[in-house]
């Protein structure tokens, strides 16, 4: 294989190593306060990333920390277009006070997947968050709806994840959704770089160092070259 490709990992949500999934990724979906993380560790997360030539980006959630962000809520469009903009407003102003900008936006976690259906809380997203890029799966009406606005979008894959026959993400509750193994996850790197732009490891999991670094080794192995969104 050949050409460029995007390698990301979720940052700053205070549940792993920062600075040693900075060194590996090209890009940094960077949490913006609202499932995890807070001024400070963006400002820190932003920092690392301008040293090291990585891209940044918005990863906007539902205002639900609790939970990780990882329930889906019924919020009004009006009141998830604000948080949105909250958000990607709050971040931006610290990457810039650390010279660089945020160069795409990725929803997370319910949000993400309620997103490729709900076209109410799509538009609502997108209309929070400028003209920025969107990164995220195939088919989700919130990518489509980001064409029609003329937006830039971002497809990305998913190697330490199990897919169904559906194409979606098996839902973490179910056996076998989230893999631990190393090299599975590295050739399914492989396999899914030839289909997106980008590829994620979740930066929540115990083994996520190790795994971005595994995938890394073997998509340049397999010609690639990385580069940030």
């Amino acid at each position: 294989m050949s050409g460029s490709l995007d390698l990301n990992a979720d940052l700053g949500e205070e549940v792993t190593d920062d600075e040693a999934l900075l060194e590996v990724v090209s890009s940094a979906n960077v949490a913006c306060g609202y499932h995890a993380g807070n001024r400070d560790i963006m400002r820190a997360v932003c920092a690392a990333a301008a040293r090291r030539g990585v891209s940044v980006g918005a990863q906007v959630s539902y205002d639900d920390r609790e939970n990780f962000g990882r329930v889906a809520l019924d919020v009004a469009p009006d009141l998830l277009r604000e948080q949105v903009a909250d958000q990607v407003g709050t971040l931006s102003s610290i990457a810039a006070a650390e010279g660089i900008a945020v160069r795409y936006l990725k929803p997370h976690g319910a949000l993400y997947h309620r997103v490729i259906d709900d076209e109410e809380q799509a538009r609502a997203v997108l209309d929070g968050s400028g003209e920025l890029p969107v990164l995220g799966m195939a088919g989700g009406v919130v990518l489509d709806l980001a064409r029609s606005d003329g937006r830039t979008v971002l497809l990305e894959g998913f190697p330490d994840r199990a897919y169904g026959d559906d194409g979606r993400l098996v839902p973490r509750d179910q056996p076998g959704a989230v893999l631990s193994d190393s090299d599975t996850i590295a050739a399914n790197a492989v396999e899914l770089a030839r289909s997106v732009d980008s590829v994620c490891v979740h930066g929540d999991s115990p083994g996520a160092v190790g795994h971005a670094r595994a995938v890394r080794r073997a998509l340049e192995g397999a010609g690639w070259v990385l580069r940030g969104l």
